[in-house]
């Protein structure tokens, strides 16, 4: 029985036979303008960041890409001017945000780059009129800094191919976002145990905010280093505070104050710790003789603190120029070799500690 053939040769394929698949065709703006009812301008508008777009069609041109997934091919060079880095913070009144802007410009110092600083004022999201100058500016990417994105705001940049990398973020990072930190767990738990060692029983920990990621990973590292010793630990003693020097000192007055005061207090950072040592101070304290101080970031500053401080080294320039690598990977359009590094913590010793005081209850 002879094979039907078809004009050209060749054995007709039957009708349900597999045909290559071809990709799927990448929708361009004219048919997200057709589909939104608006003109080609408008969308390039939106796409650029333009403030003179209602917020309804803006809503609406979005809605239209994400739904699509549209992606723009490049970044592109900025408008005018030298390449531009965001860097977003929640706030940076502390030479803690100092420490990752110097780790952050020395990165980019050989591009010739200028960095963007935006302060959230204590806000862990950036707003929308923050995202609107980031559209306009069109920068290499965008470095959050215990700052997260709305998952409206991520789509938006990832259509302008404009990359994010989130550092010491404020909680865990959604799947696929790049993110930057540091071992606080293992940081906690050795400050902790330093205290241990030197014989401390009634241990306070004067952390940052509850809702903060690094600041109950660092009380979850506190508890276990004394479970790991089979001690006890008074509930009371764990304070949640805000990472500045009044916060450290309003708690520690009061922790101080108490007929059952402690004799050592972990402060989660080390601008806290000065509000300790101010404490202990106006109440007659001597540290380290009558109280242990354990500070955590390892700022410069802590080496010129009488006494010197004992802290948790967290190598936040080391971690600010991971995260502006991981960004301009993201930028030349690669993959980074990891999506979530944590750098290592180590515990500094200095003056701050020493044995408890004979004669204290423990």
């Amino acid at each position: 029985m002879s094979t039907p053939s078809v004009p050209g040769g060749g054995p007709e394929q039957p009708a349900d036979a597999a045909t290559p698949s071809r990709p799927p065709r990448r929708v361009t703006i004219a048919a997200i303008a057709a589909e939104a009812g608006v003109s080609v301008p408008t969308v390039s508008k939106v796409l650029n960041g333009r403030s003179d777009v209602a917020r309804a069609t803006r809503a609406r041109v979005e809605e239209v890409m994400a739904r699509h997934q549209y992606k723009r091919r490049s970044r592109g060079p900025s408008p005018s001017g030298p390449p531009l880095v965001d860097l977003v913070f929640h706030e940076m009144e502390s030479e803690w945000a100092l420490e990752i802007v110097r780790g952050v410009e020395t990165t980019l110092a050989d591009l010739g780059a200028s960095v963007v600083l935006t302060a959230s004022e204590g806000k862990h999201r950036p707003g929308q009129q923050w995202l609107d100058g980031v559209l306009a500016r069109r920068p290499l990417g965008v470095i959050l800094v215990m700052s997260t994105l709305t998952s409206n705001q991520r789509e938006q940049l990832e259509s302008r191919a404009i990359p994010f990398v989130a550092l010491d973020t404020d909680g865990e990072p959604p799947a696929g976002v790049p993110a930057v930190g540091s071992t606080n767990w293992d940081g906690g738990m050795a400050a902790t145990r330093h205290l241990i060692e030197l014989g401390h029983r009634r241990i306070a920990v004067i952390s940052g905010p509850k809702d903060v990621l690094c600041s109950r990973a660092r009380v979850d590292g506190f508890r276990s280093a004394h479970e790991r010793a089979g001690l006890g630990y008074d509930p009371d003693l764990i304070r949640w505070g805000d990472f500045y020097i009044a916060g450290g000192y309003e708690h520690a007055m009061e922790l101080l104050s108490r007929p059952d005061r402690p004799t050592a207090i972990f402060a989660g950072a080390d601008m806290q710790a000065v509000g300790v040592l101010r404490a202990a101070r106006e109440l007659g304290l001597s540290v380290p003789r009558d109280l242990s101080v354990v500070g955590y970031d390892n700022l410069p500053l802590a080496d010129w603190f009488s006494p010197r401080l004992t802290t948790v080294n967290q190598p936040l320039q080391a971690m600010a120029k991971t995260a502006t690598s991981m960004m301009l990977t993201l930028a030349e359009g690669k993959q980074p070799p990891a999506l979530r590094v944590d750098l290592a913590t180590d515990l500094v010793v200095r003056e701050s500690t020493a044995p408890r005081p004979h004669g204290v209850r423990s």
